[in-house]
């Protein structure tokens, strides 16, 4: 019961400051129809109540079947069977990602059909899969991260060049999406049970994170050689569509009971496989152990299928609503400082976050407090919607502009600081961006994109997610080194430990 009442007030703090923020808005500067803010407080309690059960159930059922799996891996001293399980697992684990189900459905919708949901879904996953076992042979080999991550970025540099502007925006907003509220757990416990049966401790230790990173370069490259290969250049965009019925209060929360129970059922069905195929060929758990992992699978079902009801009916009209009403205000001061806001406590309802910080203060056996991180990573988020904004606002702001220099930044920090936390900063780029902002803050978006004049919201309404993935890692990897030099002045650890 106590871990219960736990997890309740995390998620409370978690969501009360967007809640909060929402109505401060509803009575100030942008009201909203009172149905529409009745369904997002609405919104807000099934977030609460699915947050709280899909963390018990990642605690109870996922975080240990990723650690089962990766050691199971280990012992086999196989490469080839290491590679193909990587194949395998980040298949079935990408296609089934909630974030990266709706980043698909919005570039469906948005392109009116013309670049398909499952196309997107099929691809990223494929690209995700492929490097997965690519992080698989990293950590066989000792192979440094950084290393792989420099060379990785600037094979994506390169794609970059023959890549329409339209689908670099959508292969970064896949990288980000596919990292998300269910394959974060099972992708980092998966890295640290390969990990932990290494005989060096710190190669272990710096070896638990970085795969994140690695996979969630998959979904860039494999979209844009889908662009490539296509030579697809021209959309007609739109968000006609886009809102739902705003007349009714409930109907929203109840017509689309059976997709989210498919989108959850298809969600945790790979992961059930993965269980019980392992379960009779390696884990050969007794009855109470195999029993304790089913129900945190059933946990972690019900928790999303909350989670998602809440999400989609509550939330993605709201954010539609704001950034509607704010892109028309003449002082666009509101929309800029509020979109910082908006990013600040957003992700401080990922829960995917919670995941990598707990897991960041137990690796480091408290040296890297999990607090520390929540802010920088709140901090970066921020600042990279507020980037998103301005470029909504002024057309001639490309994406690559934000990208370009800031995967250079990435990429040279990782010669100045402590090894451990070019893993963590990396996995947290992928981390921060899950389901709720791939929903509230993408409705956000484009709800301004679509109101602004000039703006182009097949261009410009997409691209946040990819600026969410890359700001967390600056700021994470200014966090790091700061510690190194925290490190070095009391003479504790060489920088290269920590």
């Amino acid at each position: 019961m106590n871990v219960v009442v736990s997890k309740l007030k995390e998620v409370l703090f978690s969501v009360l400051p967007i809640t909060v923020l929402v109505l401060i808005l509803n009575f100030t500067i942008t009201p909203f129809d009172r149905i529409l803010i009745i369904r997002f407080l609405i919104g807000s309690l099934f977030v609460v109540l699915g947050l709280t059960i899909f963390l018990l159930g990642v605690d109870i059922g996922i975080t240990p079947l990723g650690s089962l799996t990766g050691a199971s891996l280990a012992k086999t001293n196989r490469l080839w069977i290491v590679l193909i399980a990587g194949l395998i697992l980040g298949f079935f684990i990408s296609i089934a990602e909630p974030g990266l189900m709706v980043l698909a459905n919005q570039v469906d919708l948005v392109t009116s059909g013309e670049i398909s949901g499952i196309s997107i879904l099929i691809v990223v996953s494929i690209g995700l899969a492929i490097m997965l076992a690519l992080g698989f042979v990293r950590i066989f080999y000792n192979i440094p991260l950084y290393k792989i991550l420099i060379a990785l970025y600037l094979l994506i540099l390169g794609l970059s060049v023959f890549t329409s502007r339209e689908f670099l925006a959508i292969s970064f907003d896949a990288s980000g999406s596919t990292t998300g509220i269910l394959a974060v757990p099972f992708i980092l416990s998966l890295s640290l049970g390969i990990s932990k049966l290494k005989k060096d401790s710190k190669a272990s230790e710096k070896d638990s994170f970085g795969l994140v990173a690695i996979a969630s370069t998959g979904a860039v490259i494999s979209v844009m050689v889908l662009n490539i290969l296509t030579k697809t250049n021209e959309f007609s965009a739109g968000l006609d569509s886009k809102v739902s019925d705003t007349s009714s209060m409930i109907s929203p929360f109840i017509e689309h009971i059976p997709d989210y129970l498919k989108e959850s059922f298809i969600s945790m069905l790979p992961l059930l496989l993965i269980l019980l195929v392992l379960q009779r060929i390696s884990f050969k758990l007794k009855k109470k152990q195999l029993r304790k992992i089913l129900t945190g699978f059933i946990f972690t079902f019900i928790g999303l299928f909350i989670f998602l009801i809440g999400v989609n009916a509550g939330f993605m009209d709201v954010g539609t609503s704001i950034g509607n009403n704010l892109a028309l205000l003449d002082n666009k001061a509101y929309i800029i400082i509020i979109g910082f806001i908006l990013g600040v406590v957003t992700i401080l309802a990922e829960p995917a976050v919670y995941v990598l910080t707990h897991q960041i203060e137990e690796v480091t056996s408290g040296y890297v407090k999990r607090k520390a991180v929540l802010v920088s990573l709140a901090i970066g988020v921020g600042f990279a919607i507020m980037l998103s904004v301005i470029r909504v606002l002024i057309p001639e702001i490309q994406l690559w502009h934000y990208l370009l220099p800031g995967y250079f930044i990435c990429l040279l920090m990782t010669f100045f600081i402590p090894k451990l936390f070019v893993g963590i900063a990396f996995d947290a780029g992928g981390v921060a961006t899950g389901p709720m902002t791939a929903t509230f803050i993408l409705a956000f978006i484009q709800g301004a994109a679509d109101a602004f004049e000039g703006a182009d919201l097949m261009v410009d309404g997409f691209g946040m997610i990819a600026m969410v993935a890359m700001t967390p890692i600056i700021t994470l990897e200014m966090l790091g080194f700061l510690f190194g030099i925290k490190a070095g002045t009391k003479g504790e650890k060489k920088r290269d430990e920590y």
